[in-house]
């Protein structure tokens, strides 16, 4: 198993782990429900699926 030939600062490892940090997504309003959710992103009100505004499936029931 190959092994490193120096070791590698901290200054070296933490500035390659500041790029791996958590962000807020963020979250859309539809218009027409006036429901939050994800962009691009189908969701359910009242068991309809919705994705940009427009109603997809009545009665939407998720397989589980």
């Amino acid at each position: 198993m190959a092994h490193p030939k120096r070791k590698i600062s901290k200054t070296r490892r933490d500035k390659r782990r500041s790029h791996h940090k958590c962000v807020e997504r963020p979250i859309a309003i539809c218009q027409n429900t006036n429901e939050p959710h994800l962009f691009h992103r189908a969701y359910v009100v009242d068991g309809d699926l919705y994705y940009k505004g427009k109603k997809l499936v009545e009665d939407f029931k998720p397989v589980s």
